[in-house]
């Protein structure tokens, strides 16, 4: 008759080399637990930035353009605030210039790049759109001027 598992188990435990694989093991799932954690959030900074660009570009009025026709601002929100969470939870975005490339600069399906419109404006790149407001964000979070 073999010996159940659980006996197996409880000799390696009150073993000395199984008191430090154990401990090893619990270090091990600390350490994974940890990293997740930090890559699945950024900092705090890079999340209002980003909150503060997929706001402006909602409450512009501008049109957006991807996949070959137009958008209003609102649904150009929903779909980059989509494409956001999406990187995020796969811990790819760690600041808000990195949101702006990976997630407003063009589409990931077909590879065109996004463009925004704004009345009495020529279209521009949604890049160099992005990065204009976040720009005057953060010089007036700061309080310095261009």
């Amino acid at each position: 008759m073999r010996i159940p598992n659980i006996f197996l188990v409880y000799r390696l435990v009150n073993s000395r080399v199984g008191l430090a694989m154990l401990r090893n093991v619990w270090r091990l799932l600390g350490l994974t637990l940890i990293t997740t954690a930090a890559l699945a959030a950024p900092a705090s900074a890079t999340e209002s930035e980003v909150q503060h660009l997929l706001g402006y570009l909602e409450q512009s009025g501008c049109q957006f353009y991807r996949n070959g026709s137009w958008h209003t601002s609102q649904a150009a929100r929903a779909h980059l605030e989509k494409k956001y969470q999406h990187l995020l939870n796969k811990g790819l975005i760690v600041s808000a210039e990195n949101f702006i490339e990976r997630a407003a600069t063009g589409s990931s399906a077909s590879g065109k790049a996004y463009q925004v419109k704004c009345v009495n404006s020529d279209a521009v790149a949604s890049a160099t759109w992005l990065a204009a407001e976040l720009q005057r964000y953060r010089q007036s979070q700061t309080g310095k001027k261009p």
